[in-house]
């Protein structure tokens, strides 16, 4: 685990202690993933969202770090969080022996927004160091609709019963992605609702591997 922010800022901003990344090795200078959990911005939803999701993309030879964000402050901080611990991996990239080229942020719910936000408006948009946007966007069950005008290759999936993110809502993203121009895989997954994590005894298993092909096809490549 790395805290993203250090002794001064937490001193400003006492809430920025409990900050930080789990980082989850892959193979030496292979691109990362960084994961937000769900949680509806008042709790992180690591063990169901983040470190399953991880270990998972991890297997697959990847690095992948999941964030530990603020909550009970909406998704602006969270995503400040997000952005920050992007820059602290391109900052620290030579020692985590991480590659930056490529990179894919992935989310769950209230951190699917994250990862979007992320993908629309770039890391210095949230007060993060001016780098490189992602590769690829990897979003589950959630309603934003924030989309600019060109955006990463985007993978959606969302439980055909979600009474939280139908959907149609996610829908509505997917055709206002492809009419820009921007390699997207929607899936619905019959018969379940919101928060499924990594899909484990239901139809939505192996999601997770799917959208890790998905991320190689659209530039992640282990090394």
């Amino acid at each position: 685990f790395y805290p993203i922010y250090d002794a001064g800022e937490i001193a400003v901003d006492p809430a920025k202690a409990d900050t930080g990344i789990f980082f989850l090795r892959g193979e030496p200078d292979a691109p990362f993933a960084i994961i937000a959990p769900g949680g509806g911005f008042s709790y992180v939803g690591t063990v169901h969202e983040g470190l399953p999701y991880a270990t998972g993309i991890n297997a697959k030879g990847f690095n992948a770090f999941v964030i530990r964000y603020r909550v009970g402050m909406g998704q602006q901080a969270a995503t400040e969080d997000m952005a920050r611990a992007i820059s602290f991996v391109f900052e620290n990239a030579d020692a985590l022996q991480v590659s930056t080229s490529a990179y894919s942020v992935w989310g769950s719910s209230a951190g699917a927004r994250m990862a979007a936000l992320i993908g629309t408006h770039g890391v210095g948009a949230f007060g993060g160091d001016d780098v490189p946007g992602p590769a690829s966007v990897i979003m589950a069950y959630t309603g934003h609709a924030d989309v600019g005008r060109s955006e990463p290759p985007t993978y959606v999936i969302v439980g055909e019963r979600d009474g939280i993110a139908p959907p149609s809502s996610m829908e509505r993203r997917v055709q206002r992605l492809r009419s820009i121009g921007t390699p997207v895989e929607f899936r619905v997954v019959p018969g379940i609702g919101h928060g499924f994590g990594t899909g484990l005894g239901t139809s939505a298993e192996g999601w997770i591997g799917d959208a890790v092909d998905f991320w190689q096809a659209n530039g992640g490549d282990p090394a």
